[in-house]
């Protein structure tokens, strides 16, 4: 008996031991998260019932030269109901009349909303979904409803705010403006003033309701977002227009594969119009990708201005020294160039051979001057940085190619072929940016897209032009080559373009590309500036793979889209029109006016045939003049009246001819 009375509390004991240990332990554990993991645990349950949830701040403006929107942010709205949020009494209050002003927003009936607002009710729904994407109107109508307007505690209005990026301009200038998503490449100028635009986001407290389902804790934020700054481009919207439509136009009477038209203003370099558009499978063009800056091609004989240039600057040659076309066929290693006219030309001059684009003229006066010393004419080349990319804020610039004899590649059909546009590469805004530089008397400027940064009304930042060469070649070289390329259009390969009412200046360019692969693919390019007197815009326009039943040559090609543009621009547009007469200077005016009428006055007075002076006139008053007292005009040149053939008192005869020579 007295074993098993000593048994029985051996085992309480024991038992007592084990418990003891066991609630020893249970208060270890307790002090362990509580002091030691105490923090770990309670971040683990505070992330999993709170997040931080980034607010996105608001996108800037991007504006064109004019003020005009070429993208803008738009905030959208997005209106949840919690249905545990309200008492039950204001929710049995409200229902009614919140149903009724829902019902009447959204063309539905009462009935419908009735139904769905009760069962959210009844099935605790905390996220239930009103209505998607609307705009801050809608948004401000609904706030107000009955009992949403009591707030996201009382109410139960849960508010999310999207922001959408917009464009107002649609498909037009589409890869130009560009765009800046997140996880893709930025692209155009919404990806390369990003830094601008983007602004810096906000971030809010969000707590999670079930179902995975997330929603603010309140209305106030914990990091309010900052928005990006507004960007004023060069991009003129009227001019883009003019260009994308003469482009697309032709484009498509030539069923060409893709093309691109770029405007450029002289002085500042500026870019006022980018357009670019490729042909879909479809057969419809749009704005696949930035040829003008992307693509890096062989020029063909828009080149032969730039061997021009470094042949006068280096004095091997002047505009007078005359090749033998040799009867329209010259070979170099068993390689034969041509002439376009079959026979050739004969023996032209520099400046002749260049008017009508003679492959073999132009190559002997490359070959003949340089082929002792080729690195002499490459370094002129490179000199005047054509090697040199031009460093532009638009991501993906293609990089141009001026082979030099020190390359491994060189052989001795590279000297010839660079002299007429063949074995080089440059981007048409490459291209464009010398022509530019004679256009604006050798000054280099880079091409610039960006006018100013403002928030608001304030300027955070304002850019000037940059200038990448001062002077690419002497003044000489500068005046010689505006010559040649004013008669191309004159009498040259683009004649077809000559207008006696608007001067244009420029170099046709028909290239062969990759006919070693396949023959028959052409690019056609035109570049040019204009007025050629006082050249105000320079301008390119390349097409790529015309069909060759319709046409491939620059001159009926791209020429005929640079003439629209340059025709719409400075005189068809009738916005461009009245900016050019308010810049015109009203006392010179009104002073050549008072003049005109000054010597009509006495004219009638003494009804007198005798020649006034006509010296500081304008053109149109002074043929006005001498055709009231019964005379003809031949006018030379364009502007004042700086001379008269006839002496001031000379009486004129009927129909006597008066010439008179323009500033």
């Amino acid at each position: 008996m007295a074993t098993t009375s000593k048994n029985i509390l051996n085992k309480m004991y024991l038992v007592g031991a084990l418990f003891f240990v066991v609630a020893l332990l249970v208060v270890v554990q307790i002090i362990n998260i509580q002091f030691v993991e105490g923090d770990s645990y309670r971040a683990k349950a505070e992330h999993s019932v709170f997040r931080n949830d980034t607010i996105p701040s608001t996108r800037g403006n991007l504006y064109d030269a004019n003020g005009q929107l070429l993208a803008t942010s738009i905030s959208k709205y997005d209106i949840r109901f919690d249905a545990l949020a309200p008492s039950l009494k204001d929710f049995n209050d409200s229902i009614a009349p919140l149903a009724e002003a829902l019902a009447t927003k959204f063309s539905k009936s009462k009935d419908y909303f009735l139904q769905k607002l009760r069962k959210a009710h009844s099935n605790r729904n905390r996220y239930m979904l009103i209505a998607k994407n609307l705009n801050y109107g809608d948004y401000k109508e609904i706030r107000e409803f009955p009992l949403f307007n009591k707030g996201p505690y009382r109410g139960g209005l849960i508010v999310e705010r999207r922001v959408v990026r917009e464009h107002p301009l649609g498909k037009m200038a589409e890869r130009i403006v560009g765009y800046d998503r997140n996880g893709s490449a930025p692209v155009g100028l919404e990806g390369a003033f990003a830094p601008y635009l983007r602004g810096s986001d906000g971030v809010r407290l969000e707590q999670k309701i079930g179902k995975n389902q997330w929603k603010p804790i309140n209305s106030e934020n914990q990091v309010n977002p900052n928005d990006g700054y507004d960007v004023y481009t060069t991009i003129d919207v009227n001019m883009q227009d003019v260009a994308h439509h003469a482009l697309l136009e032709q484009l498509e009477y030539y069923e060409a594969d893709h093309g691109t038209a770029v405007v450029m203003e002289v002085a500042t370099g500026e870019i006022k119009a980018l357009s670019n558009l490729g042909r879909g499978k479809s057969g419809k063009y749009f704005e696949k990708r930035n040829y003008a800056v992307w693509e890096s091609h062989e020029p063909g004989s828009t080149f032969k201005l730039m061997s021009v240039v470094a042949a006068l600057e280096d004095k091997v040659v002047d505009t007078s020294t005359v090749f033998d076309t040799k009867n329209g066929k010259i070979s170099y290693y068993g390689r034969n160039v041509r002439d376009s006219k079959y026979g050739g030309y004969g023996k032209i001059s520099v400046a002749k051979a260049f008017e009508v684009s003679s492959n073999t003229a132009l190559v002997q006066m490359i070959q003949n001057n340089y082929k002792s010393n080729p690195e002499d004419y490459v370094d002129r080349l490179y000199s005047m940085n054509l090697n040199d990319k031009l460093d532009l804020p638009i991501k993906g610039e293609g990089r141009p190619l001026i082979p030099h004899p020190d390359d491994n590649n060189w052989s001795g059909l590279s000297l010839p072929w660079m002299g007429f546009g063949y074995g080089v590469q440059l981007t048409p805004l490459q291209t464009l940016t010398f022509y530019n530089a004679i256009a604006n008397n050798g000054v280099m400027v880079k091409p610039r897209l960006i006018k100013k940064v403002k928030s608001k009304d304030r300027l955070i930042e304002e850019f000037d032009r940059e200038i990448i060469n001062p002077a690419i070649c002497s003044q000489s070289t500068v005046d010689k080559v505006k010559v040649m390329m004013e008669n191309v259009v004159k009498r040259g390969t683009a004649d077809n373009l000559y207008s006696e009412n608007f001067s244009m200046a420029g170099k046709t360019g028909t290239c062969q590309a990759e006919y070693w692969i396949k023959p028959g693919n052409y690019i056609a390019s035109f570049a040019g500036y204009f007025p050629a007197d006082t050249p105000k815009y320079s301008c390119i326009v390349v097409i790529h793979r015309p069909n060759v039943k319709k046409g491939y040559y620059g001159n009926i090609v791209a020429g005929p889209v640079f003439k629209t543009i340059a025709q719409k621009i400075y005189t068809n547009n009738p916005l461009i029109d009245e900016v050019e007469v308010k810049q015109m200077v009203p006392v010179e005016i009104a002073k050549s006016k008072d003049r005109y009428l000054e010597k009509t006055h006495k004219q009638a007075e003494t009804n007198s045939k005798k020649l006034p002076s006509l010296i500081g006139m304008e053109a149109m008053d002074a043929i006005a003049l001498i055709e009231n007292l019964g005379g003809t005009v031949i006018l030379k040149g364009s502007g004042k009246v700086v001379a008269q053939n006839l002496k001031v008192g000379t009486e004129l005869a009927p129909a006597q001819k008066v010439i008179l020579t323009l500033s």
